[in-house]
């Protein structure tokens, strides 16, 4: 992953994705990264506070052809200056060094708070019963929207282990905003032909349910 400035080297963490650039070593004014706090509608201050990643500098492309509306939704002014949003959610350390921990158009808005799917995910492979998961926001008459977990269990979990143990077991992991109230047990995970679990599909599918 090629980051915003000068540094491009990067690596490869569960949940996260850390983009080696540090503010020192950029140039001032020219190619310039920093986290948008999408609550307030500026930049997020302090370190280690999730927001939007921005960016802007000659690199970054102008528009999108003959689309005013997604080129209007693809940038915003932040001071003055027009920054690029890449929709992907990071932080940045006390070193001044990115990290990515998930992608904005996958966060679930449950009474209020923030869930970045991945971050989940992430814990749910700490499960002895889990082989593969997949977080997605599914409709909750009282907070809107919630997490619900798309998991496939080991073979020898299989016929063993209830939706309601994967939910028991997160409670006593996590924060109880992020617990997933659903889980849905299935054989396997749409991957795309890397590899990469495909989320948009399961979210596409319970969308669908939802609305039927």
């Amino acid at each position: 992953m090629r980051s915003a400035g000068n540094g491009t080297a990067s690596a490869r963490v569960p949940a996260q994705r850390t983009v080696r650039e540090k503010e020192a070593d950029r140039e001032p004014d020219e190619r310039t990264a920093g986290d948008f706090d999408l609550d307030r509608g500026e930049h997020a201050g302090g370190t280690r506070q999730t927001g939007e990643i921005v960016s802007r500098g000659p690199q970054i492309f102008l528009g999108y052809w003959k689309k005013p509306e997604a080129t209007a939704a693809s940038f915003i002014d932040i001071g003055g200056k027009t920054y690029f949003r890449t929709g992907d959610l990071g932080y940045r350390d006390e070193d001044g060094y990115y990290f990515i921990v998930d992608r904005l158009k996958r966060m679930i808005n449950a009474s209020g708070y923030k869930v970045w799917p991945a971050e989940v995910e992430a814990m749910l492979y700490h499960h002895a019963d889990v082989r593969e998961a997949c977080v997605i926001g599914t409709q909750d008459a009282r907070r809107g929207e919630t997490v619900k977990a798309v998991v496939v269990l080991k073979e020898t979990s299989r016929g063993k282990v209830a939706a309601e143990d994967i939910i028991t077991w997160s409670r006593e992991k996590m924060a109880a905003y992020k617990v997933p109230r659903v889980v849905e047990f299935v054989e396997s995970l749409p991957k795309s032909a890397t590899g990469k679990v495909q989320w948009r599909l399961l979210q596409e599918s319970e969308n669908k349910k939802i609305a039927t």
